[in-house]
């Protein structure tokens, strides 16, 4: 497995390499589709994008959890949780390795 990360750079540099905007311009449109993005699941709504998969957030509720190395029962707050359930379509080309 590789160890490279995707960064914000690198798909503004996709964009700049594909599309054929300058590079600030790249940037700006990386960062305002990735806002969008964070607005939406702050706000709670779901976010899905075709062929890719779905962003949600869920409410988690209160539960008593444990320690493992004292056996401390310690209470775990509720909490919203964002979760990503991939598309069939990228299960699919994950699992072949993007052979196409």
């Amino acid at each position: 497995m590789s160890e490279k990360t995707l960064t914000r750079m690198d798909l503004a540099e996709a964009v700049h390499a594909e599309v054929g905007l300058s590079r600030n311009e790249s940037a700006d449109l990386v960062e305002s589709v990735l806002g969008h993005i964070s607005d939406a699941l702050v706000s709670g709504e779901s976010v899905k994008i075709s062929s890719f998969g779905t962003f949600a957030v869920r409410q988690k509720t209160a539960r008593v959890g444990r320690n493992p190395k004292t056996g401390e029962e310690v209470p775990i707050h509720p909490r919203r949780v964002l979760s990503f359930r991939p598309s069939h379509l990228l299960k699919d080309r994950v699992a072949t390795g993007n052979r196409s």
